[in-house]
């Protein structure tokens, strides 16, 4: 078979030639390295894996961190196959750390903070997350310039690493799967306390998504005294799905205390506001207008 045509030079630069042979190496060399990937992500998943998936957060960092380190040193053995010395990559390295000095320093800073991130294990895949920004989701995807957070309306919002390291992240899944949720509501003044407690314990207890745990079992607290109200709040412990859908949590508990209250007859308080008329030249005097209700 002849293989001469591997000989052939595409590119001559004083004693340098590039030859076919020398580009096909060096992709056969690069599509190794992906495959090597690969193969070392596949075996570490089956090796690292507990039959329960608890660690799957863990190995998913790790298979990033393999994957990243195979096709680094890929890319340096395939760049060496095309006849660059080690002076010559060395130079390059010293030209492409003036560039990030210049004009890659955020691409740098994601990068490095996407690596941080991995290995302290402060965030993972199914993390629940709220920003600094408002950012409020899901992780769907750790990479090493960029964390892809999916919203409960169903968008996908990459977020740069440099944002999880410099500003302040609450992750509602970190340690625990279950939260306590705190659903504010009022009652009109007169009504009983203990008849609003009762019916109010007995609404959290009808949903499904409340925790029945003697432990983290619903409680009612007396917050303050309205203009119009007496103000309460409802702390209820939910289970761990509900705890990424915040805002269906909050209907649910709002619908069930309202039926609740309509059923033992607790009257929810309009605003009520005095008017005070005072007397003016050539105007009459006005007698005083009180508890007009705004409702």
């Amino acid at each position: 078979m002849d293989l001469t045509w591997l000989e052939f030079s595409v590119l001559r630069h004083g004693q340098y030639s590039l030859t076919i042979g020398d580009l096909l190496l060096a992709l056969f060399i690069f599509i190794f390295a992906l495959q090597l990937s690969s193969w070392v992500r596949r075996g570490t998943t089956r090796v690292m894996r507990s039959p329960d998936k608890s660690n799957a957060a863990q190995v998913y960092a790790i298979n990033r961190l393999i994957h990243y380190v195979i096709v680094i040193v890929g890319i340096i053995f395939s760049i060496s196959s095309l006849g660059v010395g080690v002076d010559n990559l060395l130079l390059v390295a010293g030209a492409l750390g003036v560039g990030i000095g210049f004009g890659l320093q955020h691409i740098a800073n994601n990068f490095v903070s996407g690596i941080v991130i991995m290995l302290e294990k402060s965030l993972k895949v199914g993390d629940l997350i709220e920003l600094e920004s408002g950012i409020f989701g899901e992780v769907i995807e750790l990479n090493i310039r960029a964390t892809l957070i999916r919203t409960n309306d169903n968008v996908d919002i990459l977020v740069p690493n440099s944002e999880f390291i410099a500003g302040r992240v609450t992750n509602w899944t970190m340690t625990d799967s279950v939260r306590r949720f705190r659903i504010a509501f009022s009652v009109a003044y007169g009504s009983d306390k203990e008849r609003v407690k009762k019916a109010v314990l007995e609404a959290a207890g009808n949903v499904s998504l409340t925790l029945k745990a003697q432990a983290r079992g619903p409680t009612v607290w007396m917050t303050g005294f309205g203009d119009s109200s007496l103000e309460f709040t409802l702390g209820v412990w939910v289970n761990a799905a509900a705890v990424k859908t915040p805002t269906l949590v909050t209907s649910e508990y709002l619908w069930a205390i309202d039926d609740a209250l309509r059923k033992y007859e607790i009257e929810i308080p309009f605003p009520q506001r005095d008017l005070h008329l005072r007397s003016a030249k050539g105007w009459p005097v006005a007698k005083e207008v009180k508890s007009e209700s705004e409702g």
